[in-house]
């Protein structure tokens, strides 16, 4: 069997969009250039960037008042950007939901610009489950709200929308970026490194409301003050042209192909109801990190019984042609990410081998 990514990042992408990747690589048509030797300053690139964004758009069904940047530096640069713009110089506290590995990571970088509450945080429990409403006393003179919506380490995903309409909702959606429908008009900031869902590392889009930029804080530095990035059109400094390219490859796919978010939604849904079904029914022998309420639709997370059980697995998966199962280094145990473009096929190649894998233990 050829191998199966499951990895975390960088996820799998549509075998289309490989393929019409190689053949750029080779040669664009339209630019009579190969892909990598293309600049970012050429006609096709600009045709590139504004499809791509076009294509964004259909998707979330975007209103004309948020502007759409693809930017570099990952998610982790919008760790510092975003508390740049929103908090720096204010007396409010912003509000931060420390639910995993990832929205720990964004903590300590807008304490560095001003007043951070965190309102909720599941480390005492292990990052095992989500808060309920009735555990988030939400402000409302707050800076804004910030949360992950997937933590990929932990295999956590709200399946619901956060905070107060009257303050600016900021939210990481790095890992389940278009992989279902989104209420956009409700978020003023979205955020998404492109490695999980969109294409490869080094590109991230930034969903941006446009009255976020009425009132920046003086002195940012160039690169890092999204208004330089809005008027350049996503090309104040050298972009990733490769990055963004793929990423337009996998829009047309999602739009194309698959039809548009909410039968994404379906494909993905089915997946992770058929990968839980299998935990679920191994009587213990798979044991899921997760919460069941709170069970990610893109990162399923579990051990097994003992660690000595968990290495085997995973040495036998490896040698199955399985990739990219051994948890987060943070972690550890096993998580299979079962990202937009991983078939249901590839899903139940990976419920067939554990179900194997299982029998031939407890004989």
């Amino acid at each position: 069997m050829s191998r199966l990514n499951f990895s975390g990042g960088p996820g799998v992408l549509p075998q289309s969009v490989l393929q019409e990747t190689q053949r750029a690589i080779a040669l664009v048509p339209e630019a009579g250039l190969p892909l990598l030797g293309i600049s970012h300053r050429s006609d096709w690139f600009a045709a590139v960037l504004a499809e791509a964004e076009a294509n964004v758009r259909a998707l979330l069904g975007l209103a004309d008042d948020y502007h759409v940047l693809f930017l570099q530096g990952g998610a982790t640069l919008q760790f510092s950007m975003i508390p740049m713009l929103l908090l720096r110089g204010r007396t409010q506290a912003a509000e931060y939901l420390h639910t995993g590995y990832w929205s720990g990571k964004a903590i300590p970088e807008a304490a560095r610009e001003g007043k951070v509450k965190v309102l909720w945080s599941g480390a005492d429990t292990g990052f095992k489950r989500l808060p309920g409403d009735d555990e988030l006393p939400f402000a409302a003179d707050a800076a804004y709200l910030h949360y992950v919506s997937n933590e990929t380490v932990e295999g956590l995903q709200f399946h619901r929308i956060l905070g107060r309409d009257d303050v600016p909702r900021v939210c990481d959606m790095s890992s389940d970026f278009l992989s279902a429908p989104c209420a956009s008009d409700k978020f003023s900031l979205i955020y998404a490194h492109a490695q999980k869902n969109l294409g490869p590392a080094g590109v991230t889009i930034v969903v941006l409301r446009k009255s976020l930029l009425e009132s920046v804080p003086e002195n940012l530095h160039a690169s890092l003050d999204y208004r330089n990035h809005v008027a350049a059109h996503s090309i104040y400094n050298t972009p990733p042209v490769f990055a963004i390219y793929v990423v337009l490859l996998v829009t047309r796919w999602l739009l194309r192909d698959i039809g548009g978010l909410a039968r994404m939604a379906e494909i993905n849904r089915t997946k992770a109801e058929r990968l839980y079904g299998e935990i679920d029914a191994s009587e213990g022998f798979y044991v899921g990190h997760a919460d069941v309420a709170d069970r990610s639709h893109m990162n399923v997370v579990f051990n097994l019984r003992t660690p000595q059980l968990e290495a085997d697995f995973l040495r036998r998966a490896l040698a199955a042609g399985f990739h990219g199962l051994p948890g987060h280094r943070s972690l550890g145990g096993v998580r299979a990410s079962i990202y937009n473009a991983l078939s249901i096929d590839a899903v139940d190649t990976l419920c067939e081998f554990m179900d194997e894998f299982r029998r031939t233990v407890q004989r």
